[in-house]
């Protein structure tokens, strides 16, 4: 398998994506009620910035490494839990809320595009089956909602 250049897009476009995110939800869900905790700006720069850490690890190891099954895994299932953020939490807040969810024009108009393209690039390959992207997607989204508390308490003691 040939990494293709397009993998370098991603973590470009999550870095936009968390760029946004940054700048403005920590405010924004300090009037979103049940949709989202009121998060501090500090922590959650911090915890976007480990997020994007990895979803760079992720891209530049099955770059390096593309032949590595479980790096090949990891990445897919980052593309595909990033097409599902569009969607939720971002677009969903959106509608529900009646006011504009940061991250959704970077989800939409970056990410879920890029990914798209991307992913189906691996299935016409056969280098992914979609049981394999529902599994890896499923696992990383799993890993990083339960990392995200400990990113958010983690810049809370790092920066007092």
């Amino acid at each position: 398998m040939t990494p293709s250049p397009l993998w370098l897009f991603f973590p470009i476009a999550i870095t936009l994506h968390n760029l946004e995110e940054a700048l403005w939800l920590p405010r924004w869900s300090q009037q979103a009620g049940r949709l989202h905790r009121p998060v501090a700006q500090d922590q959650f720069v911090f915890a976007v910035i480990l997020v994007t850490i990895l979803a760079y690890w992720a891209t530049f190891a099955v770059m390096a490494a593309p032949g590595v099954w479980l790096y090949r895994q990891i990445f897919y299932g980052f593309l595909g839990t990033m097409v599902l953020n569009a969607f939720v939490p971002h677009l969903a807040a959106t509608v529900w809320l009646r006011r504009y969810a940061p991250g959704l024009a970077t989800g939409l108009g970056l990410l879920v595009p890029l990914n798209s393209i991307l992913l189906a690039q691996a299935l016409a390959a056969g280098e992914l089956t979609w049981l394999q992207l529902a599994v890896s997607t499923g696992v990383v989204a799993g890993g990083l909602l339960a990392l995200l508390p400990v990113f958010f308490r983690l810049g809370r003691r790092l920066i007092r």
